[in-house]
């Protein structure tokens, strides 16, 4: 259960934590759309206003990586007009944010397999990874048409065609070499999942990467995910005693 605090003691919330690394699943904003009786449309709207405050609040609280489920492997199913528009909202808040998002010094990456959105859409990613590249704030990984499970089926059959091509040893195959085939190679695993909307499932989402991290579920939509609550999140996995297992 997350601490409550109040608004103007946000400041106070210390940056000397462990925390580095916070992956979010952004639940909920189709239901909180319904709820106030509007157009889906407008709850992914609110939910990329929420997006950038998740990145200022982690700036804000010294947290180095920032990685957010945006579009899954599944998503393809839902409405073809609705996935249109997560298309079109992608990148046209790219190309909204990237100026901002370039000053405040923030390392933008996808995380997924690109190759099935269209040219255009990927050629604007692709700009706003290379743009950013070498800042020193904040990194955003967007998990975009991101599955785990065909992460780790891509990952299998690259060590196996190493191996094949006798560059790797099967005695050589271990948690270092899975990991360093993951879309996520270059970063250090999540510390936190947070999972916004209630549901108690982490639906296909960085399923190597959370074997260890401690998980927060909240009942609160993603469109009204603020820095308060970033920060009672952070507050709560502060009082947690990490086990690894042990």
């Amino acid at each position: 259960m997350l601490i409550t605090i109040e608004k103007e003691n946000i400041a106070e919330i210390v940056k000397t934590t462990d925390l580095q690394h916070i992956a979010i699943i952004m639940d909920g904003n189709r239901r909180w759309a319904n709820e106030k009786n509007l157009l889906s449309a407008v709850g992914h709207k609110k939910g990329v206003d929420s997006l950038k405050a998740a990145v200022k609040s982690c700036h804000k609280f010294g947290i180095k990586y920032l990685t957010v489920y945006a579009f899954s492997t599944e998503n393809w199913n839902r409405n073809p007009e609705e996935v249109n528009f997560l298309m079109e909202l992608l990148a046209l808040t790219i190309k909204n944010e990237l100026k901002e998002l370039h000053e405040n010094q923030v390392v933008i990456n996808f995380i997924g397999d690109l190759t099935k959105l269209n040219k255009k859409l990927q050629k604007i990613l692709s700009e706003a990874v290379n743009k950013t590249k070498d800042n020193s704030g904040v990194n955003l990984q967007i998990a975009f048409n991101y599955g785990s499970r065909d992460e780790l089926v891509n990952a299998v059959k690259n060590i196996s065609q190493k191996v094949l091509n006798k560059e790797l040893s099967l005695d050589e195959v271990s948690e270092e070499v899975i990991s360093n085939e993951l879309y996520t190679k270059n970063i250090p695993d999540p510390d936190l999942l947070i999972r916004t909307g209630g549901e108690m499932r982490v639906s296909n989402y960085l399923l190597w990467q959370i074997a260890y991290s401690e998980i927060l579920i909240t009942a609160q939509y993603w469109p009204d995910f603020d820095e308060t609550s970033m920060a009672e999140a952070i507050i709560e996995f502060n009082r947690r005693q990490r086990r690894y297992g042990t």
